[in-house]
């Protein structure tokens, strides 16, 4: 990406051009952020400031868009893109960060000045000095709905549908809506997954100054910086990979099965490959083999490369005719979804993502657990996963396959020993406020053996 003029502030210079390359061509944020300071040679304190202003940014756009237009007196649609990057930053150093509101102002609008001139620039200074008028709670009050969800929806900065499939998600502990919206409008902790058979989580621990994890045996939790710079990391001995998606892949490998494990294992959706990575390193363990699907060249390459030297087998087709020969042990399904678990670490996906998304993703992951369930030998279980809580997508899907198969369904509960608070059953949701991890769903069904 071209650097444009920054108005003697590189960091929020990186900030503000990420959240152009998110606004103009649909960029993740997450992606673009690390090669620009790279590029631009930011480390240390300022890419921490530059990641914080940014993903902050794009996770609180909703919030700081009403209290934009309020204060330009225009829709955000009437603005120049140009400006609006740069008034989202300033507003959101604003509300959501203990820089004074002087430094915001004055840094938003020596940029537009430096890149649009002075009469830009005054549009920008008057807009964010009547931001500045308000606490942030006063601009809570005076802009949030008056419906409690509503209301809760626009303090955490998240679409009110969303808000809305949390909740119906909680069922009786609705109650909790506040601590989930808060816990997922947080900067998330960076989790490592230790390879099993090459390190150990207390030696990665060791290693990287880390803490062990709670729930996951491969877990190591780290307050911040850049894993990829960990030795550990470089040398393929552990990767980045939360607590969550851990112990989807370790349930696969501890679901009960009727009659002995023949080691022949399916991830059917396997790209980018992390969870791929974890069954593969404890089927080498044992001698066991992995085949992965995954359609798309590009994605599987990254699971060939995340693999490199376990005993996996990528496959590029389609999961739901792969083509593959029936009679695989343990399948996983860990299905594409809205990712509504996971908004914490896409800062900007809430705010793409649509109620009218659901639909044809349900079908998929229908018919790509239908294809698993083929797939799988009887007597054998199959894990079906979500990075997203919303109850079409979770229990609605496992529901049906049980009506239409006759599926054992397993208490998935019993697969993660010692982690509390997993729902009702027989599924299990992990979520950010209970657990400190994306909020994960998984289901485990097992072929009865008169299918045979």
């Amino acid at each position: 990406m071209e650097q444009v003029p920054d108005g003697g502030d590189p960091v929020r210079a990186v900030a503000r051009d990420v959240l152009r390359a998110v606004r103009e061509r649909d960029a993740y944020a997450n992606l673009v952020l690390p090669g620009l300071l790279r590029e631009r040679r930011i480390s240390g304190r300022d890419a921490a400031l530059a990641t914080e202003l940014t993903y902050g940014a794009a996770r609180a756009q909703g919030l700081l868009d009403a209290v934009i237009e309020s204060g330009a007196g225009r829709p955000i649609a009437d603005i120049d893109g140009g400006l609006l990057d740069s008034l989202r930053l300033g507003t959101y150093q604003m509300l959501r960060t203990r820089i004074g509101a002087h430094a915001a102002v004055d840094t938003s609008v020596a940029m537009v000045r430096a890149e649009f001139g002075v009469g830009r620039a005054g549009f920008v200074n008057a807009v964010l000095r009547r931001v500045a008028e308000r606490t942030p709670q006063e601009w809570i009050e005076t802009l949030a709905p008056k419906d409690p969800l509503g209301r809760l929806a626009f303090e955490y900065a998240h679409p009110v549908w969303i808000a809305q499939a949390f909740a119906d998600a909680l069922g009786a502990r609705a109650g909790e809506l506040a601590d989930v919206l808060a816990a997922d409008d947080a900067r998330p902790a960076v989790h490592l997954v230790a390879r099993p058979g090459e390190i150990s989580s207390e030696e990665l621990a060791l290693v990287t100054g880390g803490e062990e994890g709670r729930w996951s045996p491969y877990a190591v939790y780290l307050d911040g910086g850049d894993p990829a710079k960990l030795e550990p990391v470089r040398d393929g001995m552990a990767a980045v990979q939360d607590e969550g998606s851990q112990l989807v892949a370790l349930a696969v490998t501890r679901a009960p099965l009727q009659g002995p494990d023949g080691g022949h294992w399916l991830d059917l959706c396997a790209g980018p490959g992390g969870k791929t990575a974890l069954l593969g390193s404890i089927a080498d363990i044992d001698g066991f083999r992995v085949d992965a699907v995954e359609p798309a060249e590009h994605r599987a390459q990254l699971v060939r490369q995340t693999t490199r030297g376990m005993p996996v087998e990528v496959h590029v087709v389609d999961g739901r005719d792969s083509g593959l020969t029936p009679g695989y042990d343990r399948v996983l399904v860990d299905a594409p979804c809205t990712g509504l678990g996971a908004l914490r670490r896409r800062p900007e996906a809430r705010w793409r993502r649509q109620p009218s998304d659901v639909r044809e993703l349900v079908t998929l992951q229908r018919e790509l657990l239908s294809a698993a369930y083929d797939l799988v030998r009887p007597g054998g279980v199959v894990v079906y996963s979500t990075c997203s809580p919303h109850l079409p997508e979770t229990v609605s899907v496992v529901a049906d396959m049980v009506r239409r198969t006759g599926a054992e369904q397993l208490d998935t509960r019993e697969l993660l020993p010692g982690v509390p608070d997993l729902g009702d059953g027989p599924g299990a949701q992990l979520w950010p406020h209970r657990h400190g991890t994306d909020a994960m769903f998984l289901a485990a069904l097992r072929k009865p053996l008169q299918s045979q």
